[in-house]
């Protein structure tokens, strides 16, 4: 780009110059007005001329250069690519130590401008929210059924602001979660089983899965409950289910198609046709299930009034409540998007707590103890009780300090070229906020790589409101993650539950790996597998739920 710049400045640059000679060579040569003396005058004033132009040029030329951020060097084609570690939230958080706060990128052909500053980023996503609130879409969002007619993807506009005012209001908001209460608590009752009956046996079990199990069905619970209860869907569950899990599995996976667009016709990696075959079957299970809520509301004749997300959605298509016309496609993309953010998400973020945890056992003690006071040793946790247990709550949050579950948030493209931190940030650019190393910020926490929840302890201004730049996992603006709400009472009554009512410790003979794994979500490498068993002496009270 710099170069086409420089050729056309160039060129424009003799053409004016061009026109100058002319000019002053075709003027009339008059002996009686003129001499040599006066022809020789002219040689300063071109040459003065000529200089304006060049000193004009080299500044306009090195203006545009010095606006960018700096950034390494790269190569012809691949620009950095090559040069990029596997976990990229650890690199670029290196790479900020030489190249400072905000940088550049050259990924392939696309610009990218990394922000490692909590004030760069307050500069940018909040005085520029307005410009900078759609989100780069990749290749994998556009294969996925309805990608852009959901909420994860689509540009800020009207339809965004429809689908995130449905999904508030019919399901995130604290007010709308009240209502499914219940199902929460069933949903905690069966995990406490599974985790009972390996605690009887002496077996170890795997965090991760129990605690997606129990997410996937609370969630499902809350989108479509009713459409389970009837025949043959407990089979469609277990099959959607699988389907998503292989989904997000592929966009962990680097796709050249995203920083070389011009290959994406040959898919190299045959990453587009799995994930369309993929798409295809998503798209047969989601109609399977809106057609099967269809019929039931066709044998009931109208439609429940206090019915899941999916019944709430249907209606509003019926009635054309909304802003814009409600579609089916609009349906399935909030429904598909709710599934796959809803879910590994959370799951990850307490898997990394029960690691966190089972590294640092006196927490794990104190947290057990503040339990004990709140809840007591002979009855059952509550989501009432969520509320009464600030050092549980302040361990939640050092996690997500340490661990967010996005350690860096989802790419930003802003649609007008903007500034910050006295740099240029082009129209169209990939901005990428490194969350992970800016929550880790020396200047802002007192040894940030330590996990130390009494630092939250008597801190009401670290929530995730979005406002504090040092800490918001769950984003910022407009695009603020609006299942926050889901998130938070999920995380905590879901801890509460496996801390109040059993003791943890690792199988014989291994050792806990703290090891990220880099992607959309930020993962253990390896998954954290420990042995329950009962803490609780009061048997009745595990008898009460088996």
């Amino acid at each position: 780009m710099s170069s086409i710049f420089v050729f056309h400045k160039r060129e424009r640059m003799q053409s004016n110059l061009s026109v100058l000679s002319s000019n002053v060579t075709s003027i009339p040569y008059d002996h009686r007005k003129w001499n040599g003396e006066g022809a020789m005058s002219l040689v300063p004033l071109v040459m003065a001329v000529a200089g304006w132009y060049v000193v004009v040029f080299a500044k306009a030329w090195s203006k545009k250069r010095s606006r960018l951020p700096p950034g390494p060097s790269g190569i012809p084609v691949f620009g950095n690519l090559p040069f990029l570690d596997r976990n990229l939230h650890h690199h670029l958080t290196q790479l900020a130590q030489t190249y400072g706060p905000i940088m550049k990128l050259r990924l392939g052909r696309r610009l990218c401008v990394v922000v490692n500053s909590p004030s760069i980023a307050k500069e940018l996503l909040r005085d520029h929210d307005a410009t900078v609130s759609n989100h780069d879409v990749p290749s994998s969002a556009l294969v996925l059924p309805n990608g852009l007619h959901g909420l994860a993807w689509a540009p800020h506009g009207q339809q965004w602001r429809t689908l995130r005012r449905l999904a508030v209001g019919g399901l995130l908001s604290n007010a709308s979660l009240e209502p499914k209460r219940a199902l929460r608590s069933c949903q905690i009752g069966q995990m406490v089983r599974r985790v009972h009956d390996q605690a009887d046996a002496g077996s170890p079990l795997q965090v991760r899965e129990l605690i997606y199990s129990t997410l996937y069905n609370v969630v499902t619970g809350m989108l479509w409950g009713g459409v389970l209860k009837e025949e043959g869907m407990s089979e469609v569950a277990k099959e959607f289910r699988q389907v998503v899990e292989d989904i997000q599995g592929t966009f962990g996976r680097l796709n050249l198609s995203d920083f070389f667009p011009f290959l994406a016709p040959f898919d190299l990696q045959g990453l587009e046709h799995q994930r369309k075959k993929l798409s295809e079957r998503l798209h047969q299970i989601l109609d399977s299930i809106i057609n099967k809520r269809l019929q039931m509301n066709k044998r009931s004749n109208q439609a429940q009034e206090d019915g899941d997300f999916l019944q709430l959605l249907l209606r509003t298509m019926h009635t054309g409540e909304t802003a814009i016309p409600l579609t089916m496609d609009h349906v399935k993309g909030l429904l598909l998007d709710l599934v796959m953010a809803g879910m590994d998400t959370t799951t990850c973020t307490i898997e990394w707590v029960m690691s966190e945890l089972m590294n640092k056992p006196e927490v794990m003690k104190s947290a057990q103890e503040e339990l004990d006071q709140v809840v007591g040793t002979n009855s059952l946790v509550e989501e009432t009780h969520l509320s009464k247990l600030p050092y549980l709550n302040a361990i939640v949050k050092e996690t997500l300090r340490l661990r967010p579950a996005g350690p860096i948030m989802l790419p930003r493209t802003p649609s007008e070229t903007c500034t910050a931190g006295g740099y240029t940030v082009p129209k169209g650019c990939r901005i990428l906020v490194n969350l992970w190393g800016m929550q880790r910020d020396p200047e802002a926490w007192d040894e940030p790589s330590e996990f130390r929840p009494e630092r939250f302890l008597n801190s009401e201004k670290r929530d995730f409101s979005g406002n504090d730049f040092h800490f918001f996992p769950f984003g910022t603006g407009r695009r603020i993650c609006p299942g926050a709400p889901l998130a938070d009472r999920m995380i905590m009554y879901a801890l509460a539950t496996l801390l109040h009512m059993f003791n943890w410790r690792l199988p014989e003979g291994t050792k806990l790996d703290l090891t990220e794994k880099f992607g959309m979500v930020m993962k253990k490498a390896e998954p954290l597998v420990v042995v329950p068993s009962r803490r609780l002496s009061n048997r009745d009270l595990y008898a009460s739920i088996l």
